[in-house]
């Protein structure tokens, strides 16, 4: 764990509207409603200098002191796993992630992890996010398939740090979605935070945080369409919040409403069909442009021929390179925005 990481205090003010204190909690300090239960449970909220049941409804104006411990150290014990490198030098790697594995190691997932994986192959990783997330750049969702980045150095870590939050690294995502768009590329903007509702999932909140992705549709199928997503912010599950805004979500996505079809599509349980399939940056040290592209893994083919349906691609081509997903313009600006909800 990063010596960085220490406990945390919050101080609210109750808006006397009746809501339940674990629930005020688990809003204001972005945990789940257990997460802030067992804090409450703990002693470690107070409520005018006293403890309360999570069930207390605080009055108008109650002052609310919230200490949230600094996170426990994991020991991350390296294991063999399958992995597939696209890229490696003495500086950073590249690899090309199967769904289903997580990124690192959180509750519920402290094994079999990308950051095992990469502890388990020897070499070097960075260490400026902690032991738990050693290498770890930027995140794919457990079930997102495609190319991440992983910093082998301290000072590459930093500087590729630095170009994704300037939006110098281009990704672009490949995904099937239920229905149709009315354009054919349009630019979805909205903020994006945690579900009030549910914290389990993200959603468009005004309070949240800006959110861009450019859309581009590269083939309308009979069931669906074939999108090329192109991200200008990193927000957690962007790309399934910004398109199940517009009533088309992610096939195979059960949290945002894309689930079910599976017998048609034959993804496995809780796989969503999105794919992160090109990435272009600028090495950290060399200055060197990199492009990395990483085709459609075995079950989203077969997911994308079946949504095809009359529609059916040629036989062994490559489906992404069949359907122009690689012919982008880097330079692409595109405006105005189109607003989440007109489809």
């Amino acid at each position: 764990m990063s010596s960085r990481e220490v406990a945390r205090s919050l101080t609210l003010q109750a808006l006397g509207d009746g809501q339940r204190l674990d629930l005020i909690v688990a809003a204001a300090a972005d945990l789940s409603r257990t997460q802030a239960a067992t804090l409450i449970a703990t002693g470690m909220v107070l409520v005018e200098s006293k403890p309360q049941k999570a069930g207390y409804r605080p009055t108008v104006s109650q002052q609310i002191t919230v200490t949230i411990p600094a996170p426990r150290g994991v020991e991350v014990i390296g294991e063999v796993l399958p992995l597939t490198i696209v890229f490696e030098d003495e500086h950073l790697l590249v690899v090309d992630k199967a769904a289903g594995m997580v990124v690192h190691p959180a509750p519920g997932n402290w094994s079999g992890t990308l950051v095992h994986a990469l502890v388990g192959r020897g070499g070097d990783l960075s260490s400026e996010a902690g032991d738990e997330r050693a290498g770890i750049v930027h995140r794919l969702d457990k079930e997102t398939s495609g190319l991440l980045i992983v910093a082998k150095t301290d000072r590459a870590h930093r500087l590729l740090s630095a170009a994704l939050a300037a939006r110098r690294v281009s990704r672009r995502y490949a995904a099937l979605t239920w229905g149709h768009l009315r354009e054919d590329r349009r630019t979805i903007e909205g903020n994006i935070g945690r579900d009030p509702n549910n914290r389990h999932r993200m959603a468009l909140v005004p309070a949240g945080k800006p959110a861009r992705t450019d859309i581009d549709r590269l083939a309308r199928f009979d069931g669906g369409d074939l999108l090329r997503c192109r991200l200008h912010t990193g927000r957690t599950h962007q790309i399934r919040v910004h398109l199940a805004s517009t009533g088309h979500p992610v096939i195979g996505d059960d949290t945002y409403g894309g689930g079910g079809g599976r017998r048609v599509t034959g993804l496995p349980p809780g796989r969503h069909a999105l794919h992160a399939a090109a990435l272009r940056l600028q090495h950290p040290i060399t200055a060197e442009w990199l492009a990395f592209r990483a085709g459609l893994p075995a079950d989203l083919e077969v997911a994308l021929r079946a949504i095809a349906g009359s529609h059916q691609p040629p036989a062994d081509v490559n489906l992404l390179d069949h359907y122009g997903f690689y012919a982008f313009d880097d330079d692409d600006q595109r405006a105005p925005a189109s607003q989440p909800g007109t489809d």
